[in-house]
């Protein structure tokens, strides 16, 4: 018997994602995906319950992924910290009396899955950022994001929970054909209507399969997902991470963006953006702790 939360996977796509079940008061079931951000609906019939075995080999294959992503990204920031040092002198030393203090931007994720924003701030706090974390649904967003930057007041906008594309509801053009993409083109259009300047705020938004260009029109400077695959839990965090570390004097190569992430290309695409990091000196203990 299946009931909420039972971990299940849908034979008519062959067993390939494994999805949280969210209801079961129907013939339709509601699903949430378990490591991307696929929303979708399966008859009863469809589903199979997934056992611990098959979970936990799954799950490898994906914290695999993960971990890879993370190297990749901590590599990608030695480089960036070692161009920072070349491009400022001596004055920005890497030896221990190093005289110069960084200060990346505040980070606002909100996200319309619980589970996955506690997994993505403990991402942020792995990075050494600093990020305010919102549960919200999708259809919230739009309606709710302008108070909460005012009381956030970021530098950098993540949006981000399910989608889904449905070939039912019409063709991939249509914005209506997918299950929140509207509502991350509103939350977006209405941050751009007080924040014009791509580079005073930089907003990324989208989820598994969502409209990209639509998006992208509607004024983020990242989105997903350019051919509507979908993308995995944490790679809004890559995409924020990589802005966040990159100096407010350097253009970002968004290739070297969604390279970090699980989705590649296929899932992540952008429009040229400056870093956010500022660098300040002189270094000193107390200062520095007051900030």
């Amino acid at each position: 018997m299946i009931t909420t939360g039972d971990l299940v996977t849908r034979k008519s796509y062959s067993n390939d994602i494994i999805f949280r079940v969210q209801s079961t008061g129907g013939p339709i079931i509601k699903l949430m995906g378990e490591h991307v951000r696929l929303e979708a609906d399966a008859p009863l019939g469809d589903l199979q319950e997934v056992t611990g075995a098959e979970y936990h080999r799954m799950k490898e294959k994906v914290d695999e992924q993960e971990s890879y992503s993370y190297r990749l990204f901590r590599q990608d920031y030695r480089l960036l910290k070692e161009q920072r040092e070349s491009e400022a002198g001596s004055g920005y030393s890497s030896s221990q009396d190093s005289n110069y203090f960084q200060i990346p931007p505040r980070i606002l994720h909100v996200d319309g899955d619980p589970l996955f924003l506690k997994k993505c701030i403990a991402l942020y706090e792995q990075l050494g950022l600093q990020v305010h974390g919102q549960y919200m649904h999708e259809k919230e967003m739009p309606t709710r994001i302008m108070d909460l930057i005012e009381k956030v007041h970021p530098e950098i906008v993540v949006i981000t929970g399910h989608d889904a594309y449905s070939k039912a509801k019409g063709s991939m053009r249509e914005l209506e054909s997918y299950r929140h993409s509207r509502y991350f083109v509103e939350a977006v259009r209405n941050i751009r209507q007080k924040y014009p300047n791509f580079d005073q705020m930089v907003v990324f938004a989208g989820a598994c399969q969502s409209h990209f260009e639509s998006i992208i029109k509607a004024g983020a400077n990242f989105a997903s997902s350019p051919k509507r695959v979908n993308i995995h839990a944490i790679d809004p965090v890559y995409v924020a991470a990589r802005v966040a570390y990159t100096s407010v004097t350097n253009h970002i190569n968004i290739w070297e963006v969604i390279r970090n992430t699980i989705s590649g290309e296929s899932g992540l695409g952008g429009i040229e953006t400056r870093g956010l990091l500022r660098i300040g000196m002189p270094y000193s203990q107390e200062s520095y702790e007051d900030l």
